[in-house]
């Protein structure tokens, strides 16, 4: 005797099959947003624009630091970064550059998150609440 399933129970046991799928190719896309990634002490990176990307899910500054290493540093949301004031037109490659952020807890990964950038002077606060010492 063979076990037979039903039709409607084939397509739920493959939608859900899709679902994990994609719910575990989305894992790396998500391992970046929120903190836990990230130290909780905040550090400062002195450098200069290398790239500027204003994509979706977050704007992301491309950063050669001042000892030669090139570090990605991820900005607020979009709204986040807009409230801030900075835009795709606010600095350029080329522009020195602070930030004040929280780096990767993986110290080989040269990946930190803004809370401040700094450039000519003007502070751009993407999670001002998050800026410690204030």
């Amino acid at each position: 005797m063979s076990a037979r399933v039903c039709p409607k129970d084939r397509r739920s046991v493959l939608g859900l099959l899709a679902a994990a799928t994609i719910a575990l190719a989305s894992l790396p896309a998500l391992a970046h947003h929120g903190w836990s990634w990230a130290e909780s002490e905040q550090m400062t990176l002195e450098g200069t624009i290398q790239s500027i990307s204003m994509a979706p899910p977050h704007p992301v500054l491309q950063v050669m630091s001042s000892d030669g290493v090139l570090w990605q540093v991820d900005l607020g949301n979009p709204r986040q970064t807009e409230r801030s004031g900075f835009t795709g037109d606010t600095a350029a490659p080329g522009d020195a550059i602070t930030v004040l952020g929280n780096r990767s807890s993986d110290p080989d990964d040269m990946h930190m998150k803004a809370v401040r950038i700094t450039i000519d002077g003007q502070n751009y606060d993407m999670y001002p609440e998050r800026i410690q010492g204030n």
